[in-house]
């Protein structure tokens, strides 16, 4: 059973304050979103949108989302009863939790694993399952084996939750691993939750794939996302949950009781940027691709082993190569021995030895922000060889 206290993110935050780092750790980008976008929601304030929007959301961006879905990747939805706006995923993922899952009842989570997942899980009185996601050997990509999924299943599982493109490792699951997945779910008759909210980040032309656009899972889905990642404003904290009316149903009858509603303006602002969000998101994924590719040759250049990433705002490294085991103490030293703040991804799993060894570094950080995180790691390196 976890500790739930200080999470791992403001603790590493406080440290990167404390000694003046390069803040690597908490996955937010230091630059804003298109400025069209800030531009309306500033509009939409001054006109006067400042109180409670409708509970489900604004209109304007449930239609909006429905017609993005619809668009990118051939999946209807009734914006009136099938799409459910949020305080942000991570409300989203606490009100499904809470809605769907009763004491008891499994939940099967890919680890590492956003911590959300294990908190919510635990507040509603679930059980986790835990299916382990190891690089290759050879590649370096973040994968599960198919019959630890199937091993995991037994007769109180609920649900599947699967997070893609992948917070921390970086992975894209393909539509072989999608489906299966989806045969899970179909032949144990559970629901699939999916956290898809770095839909629009992934690289080098991989695409993303929702698990409902496959055969026999729109109707047992339940997908959430939101507009922090896709236009790079995460403090404006506005997502929504897509799927089946009574799945949505259910979160909708929980979450009246958390948030309620919020951001009416942003959502305004939100609806009016996803219906022109095609070549801002297409020149943000490119950026991002070349920072993965500065941080990685970086981090490579300093003696970690760096891991294959797909997609998100994050790098996965060994610190083996250079010498160090726990990557707890090693995240811990980082930012008074050298500067850096990063993430200990031991965090992110059940099983923590599997990640023992692992640091996350957030690479959606302006170029010389990076350069000098490196700069840093290369002279701490210099002074432990």
């Amino acid at each position: 059973m976890r500790v739930y206290g200080e999470t791992i993110f403001a603790e590493m935050t406080r440290l990167a304050v404390e000694t003046g780092s390069v803040n690597l750790g908490q996955g937010f980008p230091d630059t804003d979103g298109p400025r069209s976008l800030l531009e309306a929601a500033s509009g939409h304030i001054l006109e006067g949108v400042n109180q409670y929007p409708p509970g489900p959301g604004r209109p304007e961006l449930r239609e909006a989302v429905s017609r993005y879905r619809a668009r990118n990747y051939g999946i209807e939805l009734d914006p009136e009863t099938e799409v459910y706006v949020t305080v942000g995923a991570t409300a989203g993922i606490a009100a499904a939790m809470l809605a769907l899952v009763e004491r008891g009842d499994e939940v099967i989570v890919f680890e590492p694993m956003y911590d959300s997942y294990a908190a919510m899980i635990t507040l509603a009185g679930g059980v986790r399952r835990s299916v382990t996601l190891r690089p290759d050997a050879e590649t370096g990509r973040f994968a599960f084996d198919p019959e630890e999924l199937r091993a995991a299943v037994g007769p109180r599982t609920r649900m599947v939750l699967v997070n893609t493109p992948h917070n921390p490792t970086g992975t894209v699951f393909t539509a072989d691993e999608l489906e299966e997945i989806a045969r899970v779910c179909r032949e144990h008759d559970l629901i699939a939750f999916t956290d898809e909210v770095y839909e629009f980040l992934t690289f080098d032309g991989r695409p993303h794939v929702p698990l409902a656009a496959l055969p026999g899972m729109r109707e047992r889905t339940l997908s959430v996302s939101s507009v922090g990642k896709m236009f790079a404003v995460t403090g404006w904290k506005t997502g929504w949950v897509m799927g089946p009316a009574p799945l949505v149903g259910a979160v909708r009858t929980v979450n009246q009781f958390l948030t309620f509603s919020a951001n009416g303006a942003l959502q305004l602002a939100t609806a009016e940027a996803i219906d022109h969000q095609g070549e801002w998101v297409a020149a943000q994924r490119a950026t991002l691709q070349d920072k993965r590719d500065r941080l990685a040759e970086g981090l490579a250049g300093t003696g970690f082993d760096v891991n294959v990433c797909e997609g998100t705002y994050f790098l996965m490294a060994d610190i083996r190569p250079l010498g160090y085991t726990d990557g707890v103490e090693v995240a811990r030293a980082l930012p008074r021995e050298a500067g850096v703040a990063a993430v200990p991804a031991q965090v992110f799993y059940d099983h923590q030895e599997e990640g023992a060894h692992l640091l996350r570094f957030a690479f959606c950080k302006r170029d010389e922000v990076l350069d000098e995180a490196i700069a840093r790691l290369t002279g701490w390196h210099k002074r432990e060889a």
